[in-house]
């Protein structure tokens, strides 16, 4: 399963984990992963095309 994900994607990797925060349910909808993305200290979410980067407004 790797080698033809790698050959299709060109990503020699697969990460299982679920995207979502205790108690709620699995992100399965764009809106669900940005809703996680505002809730949480993540950095980083790529969503197909677009990229949400945490910007630090602390100044520092």
């Amino acid at each position: 399963m790797l080698k033809e994900f790698e050959r299709e994607t060109g990503v020699p990797v697969v990460i299982n984990t679920s995207f979502n925060v205790a108690e709620m349910p699995i992100a399965d909808h764009p809106r669900d992963a940005v809703a996680c993305f505002a809730t949480t200290p993540m950095d980083l979410l790529v969503l197909g095309p677009f990229i949400l980067l945490r910007r630090d407004l602390s100044g520092d």
